[in-house]
């Protein structure tokens, strides 16, 4: 998964709703773990602003 930080609000809600725990809030970054994501989607489709999407 890949992160647009200009457009993240840095809301969490992706972290409350990934279900491998792959996402970290820390401030203002948002971090992904790889070796945890299981690219199900989620997150993107949570996202309000369209600020995560999947590796291509």
């Amino acid at each position: 998964m890949k992160v647009n930080k200009a457009k993240c609000l840095y809301c969490g809600g992706c972290v409350g709703i990934c279900p491998t725990q792959a996402l970290e809030l820390d401030e203002t970054i948002l971090r992904v773990d790889e070796g945890k994501c299981t690219k199900c989607g989620l997150c993107v489709k949570f996202c309000p602003v369209g600020a995560i999407r999947r590796d291509e």
